[in-house]
């Protein structure tokens, strides 16, 4: 609330009320319509990596209703808290959270790899998207070769043996987690979820674009692209929780110096793409999760029992 009521003082209250009495609120439902099929397309590359560690048996609902509630911690450095969703399946179906935790290594993977693809294809004739491709190409390559090298976690389960009888006890469901690591994260298991990583993205870039087009605004589609796709790579770049911030920072700068788009709708815009997008998300992972307690009333609960039977 600080950092939004921030841009509104700093754009000017009047200005913005001024942007939106003339705003078109279809864009507004259409950019949530864009964004509920990005997670549509996202549940497939989790499918995809379930059906790669070989894990059957869960009802398609019930699979999709866990995808969904890992959006309640979509508000993290990268999204790495979205691995809550492997403890719901744990807590559901007694599948070990360690063999699934590493599907959110593939999926950030892969997701970088189509925001960079993005960003090159909206920087096409425009300057200055070459820093942020180049940045994006650097994790990539990173991620990739560490996943692909398997020499340095040997080293560290080795030595995670010699240690204490608490690191010990780790050395197990660290090797299941590598496993499965290898398994969703191979680049033979690449193509797919990142094409339709590609197509999910792209959909939100679009979503910007039509809410400018709300506006009033007139933005070539690539230059939507190219401003989405930046800011959300910042966004995960910095270790700043969702990006906050820092993505809404580069969406309004970007639009107002760069796409020439008015500050009172530049503001107008950015605000509700991060609402139709990441805030967005988190209210339908709380919903999800809300569904699940109704179909499993004990979920995650587990520690609670503890407790009381130790009591």
């Amino acid at each position: 609330m600080v950092v939004y009521g921030a841009f509104v003082f700093w754009t000017g209250y009047q200005v913005l009320r001024e942007a939106l009495t003339y705003f078109s609120w279809w864009a507004f439902f259409a950019a949530l319509g864009l964004s509920s099929f990005n997670y549509v397309l996202r549940f497939l590359k989790w499918e995809f990596y379930l059906r790669r560690l070989q894990i059957k048996g869960i009802p398609k609902w019930d699979s999709f209703l866990i995808f969904l509630s890992g959006f309640v911690l979509t508000v993290t450095p990268g999204k790495v808290g979205e691995v809550f969703k492997s403890a719901v399946l744990e807590s559901t179906h007694k599948v070990d959270l360690a063999k699934t935790a590493p599907i959110i290594i593939a999926e950030r993977l892969t997701d970088v790899i189509a925001i960079v693809t993005l960003v090159v294809i909206g920087s096409l004739g425009f300057s200055g998207g070459a820093p942020w491709a180049i940045a994006g190409g650097v994790a990539v390559s990173v991620g990739l070769l560490l996943i692909s090298w398997p020499v340095p976690i040997r080293r560290l389960l080795v030595r995670l043996k010699r240690g204490s009888l608490k690191t010990q006890a780790l050395v197990p469901r660290l090797e299941t987690a590598h496993l499965s690591l290898m398994l969703v994260a191979h680049p033979r298991a690449l193509f797919l979820p990142t094409v339709l990583s590609l197509i999910g993205w792209g959909s939100e870039g679009i979503a910007l674009n039509l809410l400018l087009r709300g506006f009033g605004e007139t933005v070539p589609v690539t230059l939507s692209l190219f401003f989405y796709s930046t800011a959300t790579l910042a966004g995960a770049l910095v270790p700043v929780p969702g990006g906050l911030g820092v993505a809404e920072g580069l969406i309004q700068s970007q639009l107002i110096q760069l796409g020439g788009v008015a500050e009172g709708a530049a503001t107008g815009s950015m605000l509700m793409i991060r609402f139709a997008t990441l805030w967005w998300a988190v209210i339908v992972g709380f919903i999800a999760l809300g569904l699940l307690k109704l179909r499993f009333p004990q979920l995650l609960l587990g520690s609670k029992q503890t407790q009381s039977t130790h009591s």
